[in-house]
């Protein structure tokens, strides 16, 4: 006998094998998506990569729950949340023009924008993105800077940073009343190793040199105007915190509680491409003048 079909214990399967009945209503299940990619789609403002930084952080979270891995799969029609830090948040923040020409533009820097990205993606608004950076001020620190619009132009101004020939004033709000109304700081400073991110005062440290003077003062704060002739990094707050005098409203040296860094980038003296020497001013934020 020569069997022409498998023989089924149930009759309908036997006749579904054999082609005699179609099935219909069977679905497969849509694929899962990556997070990632499914974020492309949604927050064009950013690329793949800054996205999958922000998941890394654990900025987003899936229907409520936080992601970490940017490779996870998702179906289609999940909930997408991106929360970025308010810290992180300052799109809006532009630096007012106090000149422009074809080479250099020069800004008052608002308190809280970043000179230029840290690590290896940057969320947020930063001051190289209006120009090539030639030096740099404290993310909380305001006041005048001045940008590239070349790179010429750049390599000339930071060589003047470098060689000390830019002339840079400095005002400062601090606690009580200095001991004397003017004088010269010459204090050495170190990274300080317990805290990488910041610095002291050190007689083996590199030299850095300020010039002060008090310009008004009240029975609670001082004004004070400072001239650094070396530009070493967070330099006058450390010379002023190894003074007793650490600048309000500086969280990293100990500085009285206010709602900003009451430090400020009054004064910038510079040489512009084709010989000129201009000097550039900054008004003093109101902040500073509503404590006296």
């Amino acid at each position: 006998m020569i069997r022409t079909g498998k023989k089924f214990s149930k009759p309908e399967m036997s006749r579904v094998v054999n082609g005699d009945i179609e099935i219909s209503g069977v679905q497969e299940k849509p694929p899962k998506i990556r997070i990632d990619t499914m974020m492309v789609g949604i927050y064009k403002s950013y690329n793949r990569s800054t996205l999958q930084k922000f998941i890394q952080n654990g900025f987003v979270s899936v229907d409520g729950v936080l992601v970490k891995k940017p490779n996870q799969r998702f179906e289609e029609g999940v909930k997408i949340e991106l929360k970025i830090p308010e810290e992180l948040k300052n799109s809006d923040v532009k630096p007012k023009t106090i000149y422009e020409d074809d080479n250099v533009l020069v800004v008052n820097k608002p308190a809280g924008l970043l000179s230029e990205a840290k690590g290896e993606y940057c969320p947020e608004r930063t001051l190289a993105d209006f120009g090539l950076i030639c030096h740099r001020l404290d993310r909380d620190t305001s006041g005048v800077m001045i940008l590239a619009k070349n790179e010429e132009t750049q390599r000339m101004l930071k060589k003047q940073f470098q060689d000390r020939k830019v002339h840079k004033t400095y005002y400062a709000v601090v606690p009580g009343k200095l001991k004397y109304p003017e004088a010269r700081i010459d204090l050495p400073m170190v990274r300080d190793l317990k805290r990488p991110t910041t610095f002291r005062v050190d007689a083996n440290g590199k030299e850095a040199e300020t010039f002060y003077k008090v310009v008004k003062s009240n029975d609670k704060y001082s004004l004070v105007e400072l001239k650094p002739t070396s530009g070493r990094t967070h330099q006058l707050r450390v010379h002023m915190k190894y003074l007793g005098h650490p600048i309000v409203g500086d969280k990293v040296y100990d500085g009285e509680k206010f709602k900003r860094l009451l430090l400020h980038a009054k004064e910038l003296e510079i040489t512009l491409p084709g010989g000129v020497r201009k000097t550039f001013t900054a008004d003093l934020p109101q902040e500073f003048l509503d404590v006296f």
